[in-house]
């Protein structure tokens, strides 16, 4: 079975029905889905941000955050090593954020899903 991270980017446009997740769906199907616990908080604020923006559609966005998150979403939660993200950032120059997705997908051998064009060109630095 494929194994893929999924980063915020990626969950956000597929949760809140957003063009570039369609093609996504496609992509993931039959994939077995990991994230770092740091993508429940991301996610959440990429939902503030579009209620702050949209707050009659609050409720629709809610509800997508909380499917995107929930049991039936069938992503496996996974801890990352704090030592070895922050030397992952300091050798790619990037986030401990964007270090922990680099990290886990590394760790996974796993591919990492994401729509951060700077986030694909560090992953594939971080191969090279």
């Amino acid at each position: 079975m494929k194994r893929v991270v999924l980063d915020a980017s990626a969950l956000a446009a597929i949760a809140f029905h957003e063009p570039a997740g369609e093609p996504l769906v496609a992509r993931l199907q039959g994939a077995e889905l990991f994230a770092p616990a740091l993508l429940v908080f991301e996610l959440a604020n990429v939902a503030w941000k579009k209620v702050r923006r949209n707050p009659e559609q609050s409720t629709a966005i809610l509800t997508s955050l909380q499917s995107a998150l929930g049991d039936d979403a069938g992503i496996l939660w996974q801890s990352v090593n704090p030592a070895d993200v922050v030397i992952v950032a300091e050798r790619l120059g990037c986030s401990t954020y964007d270090a922990a997705y680099v990290w886990l997908a590394g760790m996974l051998g796993a591919d990492l899903v994401t729509l951060d064009e700077r986030l694909v060109r560090l992953t594939a630095q971080s191969r090279a």
